[in-house]
C-alpha cells in the first residue's frame, strides 16, 4: 500500500478513512463530493486489498488533527488553532497539520483585520488610498465595514463604495503587499490563486447595513457618476421607498411587526405613493389615527425619519430572510410558485 518512500497518496488516504467509516457514514459523505471525485475514490477503494490495524490507525488519527485544525481555525484563526495545536500535539506536530491545512484549505486574507475593532481599524486606514480601503472592506464581515465606511468622509464613501463593486480579482502580490503594512505576520497565508473579492454583491451587503444616511449619500454620489452601477446595486438591495415592491399581503405582514410611533414618523418623509401603499393596507381606524399622528408631531429630523425607515427596512429584511415575504427586485424573470 506504500510508496517506495514509505508514503501514501491523498487520494488512498481517502480510500483507507472510508472503508474504515464503514458504507453508511461513507455514503453521507459522497453526498458532498464531485462525480469525479467519487469515481475516483470509489475506484481506489475496489483497489484496496487489505489494511493494517496499523496504517488504519495513522489515517484516522490524521484525519481527526485535521478537523481538530479547521474547528480550531473557525474559532480563532491560525494563529489560535497553531497555539492550541502545540498544547495539544506538541509544536513540530502542529506545524506539520498547519502546514498541511495551508497548502490546500483556502484562507481567507486579512483575517486579523476581521477580528479588530472597527473603531481601532478606521485609523489605520482612513488615509488610505480608496482602493487600498475598498479590498479591505472587501473581506470584511457587511456589519464591520459599514461601520468603517459610514465614518469615512462623505466625499470618501461613494468612491470607496464603488471602488467595492468594480473590484473583481486581485493579484496575490498585491493583497499581501497590503497585510504587510497592517499584519506583516499573516502575509505568508495568503492563498497564491487569485482570489475574488468585492463585486456589486459586496457592496450591497455593506450598503444594506449602513445607516440610511450613508446608504442614500452613496446612492445619490454613483447615480450621478455611475448610473449603470447604481442601477444595478439598487436592484439587489432594498429601500424604505421599495416597500412599493411589495404585495398587499406583504405589507400587510409587515405593518402588524412596526411600531406605530415609528410608521408615523416614518411616513413623515416619505412620498404620497409610499404614504397610499400603507394606509389602504390600515385598517381606517388605524390610518387615521396615524394620520393625526403626523399631523399633530410637526416638523420632524431628518435623521429621525430615516432612523424609522430603517427600522422598517429591517423587519421587511428579517421576513423575506425567513421566508413569510417575497420581494419583487425586477427584471421580469423572477417567477414565485
Amino acid at each position: 500500500m506504500r510508496s517506495s518512500d514509505g508514503t501514501i497518496s491523498g487520494i488512498q488516504k481517502a480510500a483507507i478513512l472510508l472503508i474504515a467509516l464503514g458504507p453508511e457514514q461513507s455514503a453521507l459523505i459522497f453526498k458532498h463530493l464531485k462525480e469525479d471525485e467519487i469515481e475516483e475514490l470509489t475506484l481506489e477503494i475496489a483497489n484496496t486489498r487489505s489494511v493494517t490495524p496499523q496504517l488504519k490507525e495513522e489515517v484516522i488519527n490524521e484525519f481527526y488533527e485535521v478537523c481538530l485544525a479547521q474547528q480550531y481555525i473557525a474559532e480563532g484563526g491560525i494563529g489560535y488553532a497553531k497555539e492550541l495545536l502545540e498544547k495539544a500535539l506538541g509544536q513540530d506536530k502542529a506545524v506539520e497539520v498547519i502546514g498541511k491545512l495551508t497548502a490546500s484549505l483556502q484562507v481567507k486574507p486579512f483575517e486579523f483585520v476581521r477580528k479588530a475593532d472597527a473603531s481601532q481599524l478606521l485609523n489605520f486606514i482612513q488615509d488610505e488610498h480608496p482602493q487600498t480601503i475598498a479590498l479591505i472592506l472587501s473581506y470584511l464581515a457587511p456589519g464591520q465595514a459599514a461601520m468603517i465606511i459610514s465614518a469615512l468622509p462623505p466625499d470618501r464613501q461613494a468612491e470607496v463604495a464603488k471602488r467595492v463593486a468594480s473590484m473583481d480579482r486581485t493579484s496575490p502580490e498585491v493583497i499581501k503587499e497590503v497585510e504587510k503594512v497592517l499584519e506583516s505576520k499573516l502575509s505568508s497565508l495568503v492563498n497564491q490563486d487569485y482570489t475574488i473579492v468585492g463585486g456589486v454583491d459586496a457592496v450591497v451587503d455593506i450598503l444594506n447595513t449602513v445607516d440610511r444616511g450613508t446608504e442614500k449619500h452613496i446612492m445619490e454620489t454613483l447615480e450621478i457618476e455611475d448610473p449603470e452601477l447604481a442601477d444595478e446595486i439598487r436592484k439587489k438591495m432594498f429601500v424604505f421607498e421599495d416597500i412599493l415592491l411589495l404585495d398587499d399581503r406583504a405589507i400587510q405582514r409587515v405593518l402588524r411587526d412596526v411600531d406605530n410611533n415609528d410608521l408615523a414618523i416614518a411616513l413623515k418623509g416619505s412620498n404620497e405613493q409610499v404614504q397610499n401603499a400603507i394606509f389602504k393596507n390600515l385598517s381606517k381606524r388605524l390610518a387615521v389615527m396615524i394620520k393625526e399622528d403626523m399631523e399633530f408631531m410637526g416638523p420632524v429630523r431628518m435623521k429621525d425619519v430615516e432612523e424609522a425607515q430603517q427600522k422598517i427596512v429591517n423587519i421587511i429584511r428579517k421576513l423575506e430572510d425567513s421566508g413569510e415575504i417575497v420581494i419583487s427586485r425586477g427584471g421580469g424573470d423572477e417567477i414565485v410558485v
